[in-house]
């Protein structure tokens, strides 16, 4: 069975306009998460490294008809300075997963 089965895969449509299918991935809820990536810098051509800790929702949306991955994250611990939302989406691939104190 795979994490959707419980939840009906939709198609949705972003702020930007780019069509995502929204999903929940009921294994990744509730885990702590840190990610890494970039964004632009104010004024300038360049791009910096930001970095993010918190806990994924399990909520993600998946772009493209080859899935480039996204989950939600809430509770961030650490953001960079002035960041002025309370969550974060973070690619799939940029996710380091803290290990389940169950031994999951």
């Amino acid at each position: 069975m795979s994490s959707t089965a419980s939840r009906q895969m939709t198609r949705a449509e972003s702020g930007d306009g780019a069509p995502f299918r929204a999903g929940f991935d009921a294994a990744r809820a509730g885990r702590r998460a840190e990610c890494d990536g970039g964004a632009a810098v104010a004024g300038t051509r360049f791009a910096g490294r930001q970095f993010f800790a918190g806990t994924l929702t399990g909520d993600y949306r998946d772009f493209g008809d080859y899935p480039w991955r996204w989950y939600l994250m809430n509770s961030l611990s650490h953001a960079p300075q002035g960041y002025p939302h309370a969550t974060v989406w973070c690619e799939a691939g940029s996710l380091e997963i803290e290990e389940d104190p169950g031994g999951e």
